[in-house]
């Protein structure tokens, strides 16, 4: 792994937390967003993992770019729906920023994220709150094994973090989605059906020899659309659930075309999980370097 200069969020890397916490906020004046993005960078010192909680922050591209031109990588923010075939849709919302917490104990992820909201609230609202939390160590609330595609904790941060030299180095692009899950329906297809519509045997979770072209592994195959790094968590109440996704990566590009193929809008095949789940949110997020945002604190325009 190479040394970098700017130097990435460390929560992003931080596995083996058990809580989680995702706020999304949106600016209270349009004019606000540099006072925001300083409020912020504030969080992050010198509180970066304030009582066990790491803290991952993130900003609407265009938010970003405006206030710092000159460190904004090529990223869009989701602002416009994607529709695929059949009708699919994965809705277009985003928002001005994010703080993702995440931490060992649920007690002290409330505490800290109230006193985030607090400290912004003068700037910008809250407008998507959820929390999330491990479902039998590694699996997600399909009961299969969530993340088996990522890249080790060596080689991720060439996948996750843009390159030295480039706009936005030691930064990252963030894909935040929301999914519901048709817990009824996904229960009622035998095992063998499972492993067919994700592409891989539930128990061990290696890829079938003949996975169907609608799977999920097919239509989110990383040997053809890149690397990204995945920290999916389930989310929800007993009777209403499903999975945050959670995808870091250095080019967007990446992401956009897997949500593209699960669409079908390349080839009209539509990726055969997202007949049981159904995206709720989505939006882009470009998660600065820690020394981007220290540079921010104090600097409101």
């Amino acid at each position: 792994m190479m040394r970098r200069v700017g130097t990435p969020q460390s929560g992003i890397l931080a596995l083996g937390t058990a809580s989680h916490a995702y706020l999304e906020f949106d600016l209270r004046d349009a004019g606000a967003g540099p006072e925001l993005v300083s409020a912020v960078a504030g969080l992050r010192e010198p509180r970066t993992t304030m009582g066990g909680v790491n803290l991952v922050a993130g900003f609407r591209p265009a938010l970003w770019r405006f206030v710092v031109p000159d460190d904004a990588p090529n990223a869009e923010g989701f602002d416009r729906d994607l529709v695929g075939t059949d009708g699919f849709v994965m809705p277009a919302t985003q928002h001005d920023a994010v703080l993702w917490l995440s931490g060992s104990a649920y007690d002290v992820i409330f505490d800290t994220a109230r006193g985030a909201i607090g400290e912004l609230g003068r700037f910008a609202s809250v407008a998507e709150d959820t929390s999330s939390w491990p479902y039998r160590h590694d699996l997600d609330l399909t009961a299969f094994i969530d993340g088996t595609e990522n890249p080790t904790l060596i080689d991720a941060p060439d996948s996750v973090l843009i390159p030295d030299g480039r706009p936005g180095a030691g930064g990252t692009i963030l894909l935040l989605q929301k999914w519901s899950h048709d817990a009824a329906a996904w229960e009622a297809l035998s095992a063998e059906q499972q492993e067919h519509v994700i592409g891989r045997t539930k128990r061990d979770s290696v890829e079938l020899e003949d996975r169907p072209a609608d799977s999920h592994v097919v239509r989110t195959d990383q040997e053809r659309f890149g690397k990204i790094f995945r920290r999916n968590m389930p989310y929800g109440s007993v009777t209403d659930h499903g999975t945050m996704f959670v995808g870091f990566s250095a080019e967007q590009g990446r992401l956009t075309s897997m949500l593209e193929s699960m669409a079908g809008l390349k080839d009209g095949v539509r990726d055969a999980l997202t007949l049981y789940t159904k995206p709720l949110t989505g939006a882009y997020y470009f998660v600065p370097s820690r020394n981007a945002l220290r540079a921010r604190i104090g600097s409101p325009v």
